[in-house]
């Protein structure tokens, strides 16, 4: 699919339904089927927003293939110990930008709740998903995602694809 001749509210509509489809993959803990959001060689990175305004490359989560994504996820299963929990996200309208034949920039903005085990709701994360995507095969991929979330503290409990 030529991503540049498809008119505005069809891209809108598809990209929209690519990251509707991803945030509810996590929240309905389906990761095995998170990495395939994505292409064969991508990047996704979890990095703190005053990190990426400095330019500096430090990031909680940094992923530069599936195959790091796809070994995350049996990580998370079978070595990582957390306390249970259930995530929530909700994801704002996207900006589509830079659109050629092969590639368009998208930015969104994001919130994760998450309720653990004992019940309690809380806020966990807030930020903007910077996004690039691709076709392959007539399907919508990331070959690039960064979340940049807006606090320079980290819960340990990092271990879930944002």
């Amino acid at each position: 699919m030529d991503l540049n001749t498809l008119a505005g509210s069809d891209l809108q509509y598809l990209i929209e339904r690519l990251l509707a489809e991803y945030v509810q993959c996590i929240d309905d803990d389906k990761l095995e089927a998170w990495p395939d959001f994505f292409t064969e060689q991508c990047t996704y990175k979890i990095a703190a927003l005053e990190n990426t305004a400095r330019g500096l490359p430090i990031a909680a989560i940094f992923c530069d293939s599936k195959g790091m994504l796809t070994d995350r996820v049996v990580s998370l299963r079978k070595a990582n110990i957390f306390e249970r929990h259930q995530y929530r996200h909700l994801v704002s309208s996207t900006i589509v930008s830079d659109i050629t034949a092969d590639s368009v920039n998208v930015r969104s903005h994001y919130v994760v709740y998450r309720t653990r085990g004992n019940g309690v709701t809380e806020l966990y994360s807030a930020g903007v998903y910077q996004d690039r995507i691709v076709s392959v095969n007539n399907e919508l991929k990331f070959v690039e995602k960064l979340v940049i979330y807006d606090t320079d503290r980290v819960d340990t409990l990092l271990v879930t694809p944002l």
